[in-house]
């Protein structure tokens, strides 16, 4: 197993998010590698956890990746929410990122939970994508 691709992987993505003229227009360009300190107001979209396992075989070094990103809103209801989160999907899924070490041989959509935040009256959606790498 390689993990040596997770960095250009996580940077990829956030590239992709970033540059995503639709994404960005419904977060106003709030799209982060980490979550912001304290409680940010409004509508945001955050690089979560990630979990990786070996996908090496006799040709070469390879991970599978599961990582989440999360949108995270303050709006009432589910459906500012759902908006970014489809537009996150949108983005990624079939995405050809370039990494800068390896690369990438394909991107999917595994889940979401979408629930409410007790605490605070925020929305928050983890979408959880697959990506299986090449080192």
């Amino acid at each position: 197993m390689s993990y040596g691709v997770a960095a250009a992987l996580q940077a990829a993505v956030y590239q992709r998010l970033s540059a995503d003229g639709a994404l960005g227009a419904l977060v106003s360009g709030a799209i982060y590698d980490a979550a912001p300190p304290g409680a940010a107001g409004g509508t945001y979209v955050s690089l979560g956890p990630e979990d990786a396992r070996d996908a090496s075989d006799q040709v070469g070094r390879g991970a599978f990746h599961e990582f989440v990103v999360s949108v995270v809103t303050d709006a009432a209801g589910f459906q500012t929410a759902k908006a970014v989160a489809a537009a996150v999907s949108d983005a990624l899924v079939g995405a050809p990122l370039v990494l800068t070490r390896g690369r990438l041989v394909g991107l999917w959509f595994l889940r979401a939970r979408a629930r409410r935040v007790e605490e605070a009256d925020v929305r928050r959606i983890d979408l959880t994508f697959r990506a299986r790498v090449e080192d």
